[in-house]
């Protein structure tokens, strides 16, 4: 059967050793429709990001790129600014005709911390291609704040695909014809458009930057550090805020999406033509994401958003990105939402899990 393999699957290949961890792989890191990653022992300060490239390994370019490892046992701060390379507690031995795709978490997005998958013998980020067997690696760089990690935190999660699933657009159609996706009209072009809220029901505050200077952030402690001592509130009476090159902001879609039961779908920046920033973190959406039948009446997506040459003109209802759907293999024995520890379902502009007011 084609599609997303959902959590009954992932548990199946646990057991045929197709994903191997010398921990055992807990209930917590399985998702409705992923599998969490969660960090090795040990962390290599390295002097650039790098793929290992065709019949390479990366144990072997590690050699040519590392500047010195860390411990990360009793805890380890990783710099703002510096990259990083950490080997993952699981590793892969994927039949032919599976392959998978990793992303960063959403809690992971919304700290700016740019954390992505490589592989032996990998010539892209976060793709593994079917057949493969390895280790994994996750290569991380703080953006906006300095972090502390210990083995077994789950900054990425990935997701397996047995042939093709993604929807068409006559076949997204179709589906938001049968059971509305979105609320409003759907924009439906290579995938569901979505756009910026800048005019909220109530208030003015429409999103938060991060502050450049800022104290470390323990990703154990959630709920805990003041949201005013990391990001400074963006607030508009006009639909339109200005974002500066560099910058890093939570924004919030305006439009409210659902993802069913028996579909997943994967968040894309955008077209780079539409202006001079993008939707930082392309992000998953678990089956059950703003559906009734995990608790839901739909969620509006956070946007991860970095400004790159020059300030730009954010403006009220601006398409910045969109949603791709998959169908699933199968539906998934539970779904986001329901039962489970889901931060976010019926989410509007929200931080991440580690910051409460004040």
């Amino acid at each position: 059967m084609q599609g997303v393999l959902p959590d009954s699957a992932l548990r199946a290949m646990i057991e045929r050793g197709e994903i191997a961890a010398d921990t055992p792989v807990i209930p917590e890191q399985i998702q409705p429709a992923s599998l969490d990653l969660r960090l090795g022992r040990v962390a290599y300060r390295i002097r650039a990001s790098f793929l290992a490239g065709k019949g390479e390994r990366v144990e072997t370019k590690l050699a040519d790129f590392e500047m010195h490892r860390m411990e990360l046992s009793d805890g380890a701060v990783l710099e703002k600014g510096c990259v990083y390379l950490v080997p993952l507690m699981e590793s892969l031995n994927l039949p032919m005709g599976l392959t998978a795709v990793s992303n960063a978490k959403s809690s992971t997005g919304r700290l700016d911390l740019l954390t992505r998958v490589i592989t032996d013998g990998g010539s892209e980020f976060d793709r593994i291609p079917e057949g493969y067997s390895g280790p994994l690696y996750a290569e991380i760089c703080p953006r906006s704040f300095s972090v502390l990690v210990r083995p077994g935190m789950r900054l990425n999660q990935i997701r397996f695909r047995a042939g093709q699933a993604a929807l068409s657009d006559a076949e997204l159609k179709a589906l938001h014809s049968a059971e509305p996706l979105v609320s409003g009209e759907a924009v439906i072009d290579h995938g569901l458009g979505f756009s910026v809220d800048l005019r909220p029901e109530t208030g003015d505050l429409v999103g938060y930057r991060a502050k450049p200077h800022t104290g470390v952030i323990d990703l154990d402690r959630i709920a805990h550090y003041p949201a005013s001592d990391f990001w400074e509130e963006i607030r508009s009476r006009d639909g339109r805020i200005i974002l500066d090159p560099g910058a890093f902001y939570i924004l919030v879609s305006r439009e409210a999406v659902v993802i069913p039961p028996d579909f997943a779908a994967e968040m894309a920046p955008y077209l780079a033509m539409v202006g001079e920033f993008r939707v930082h973190y392309a992000g998953f959406f678990d089956p059950g994401f703003g559906h009734g039948a995990a608790g839901g009446e739909g969620a509006r997506g956070v946007l991860e958003v970095r400004c790159h040459e020059a300030p730009f003109v954010l403006e009220h209802g601006q398409v910045v990105g969109r949603l791709v759907y998959e169908r699933m293999a199968d539906r998934p024995e539970r779904l986001y939402g329901a039962g489970i520890a889901s931060n976010y379902q019926g989410q509007g502009l929200k931080l991440a899990k580690h910051f409460r007011n004040g």
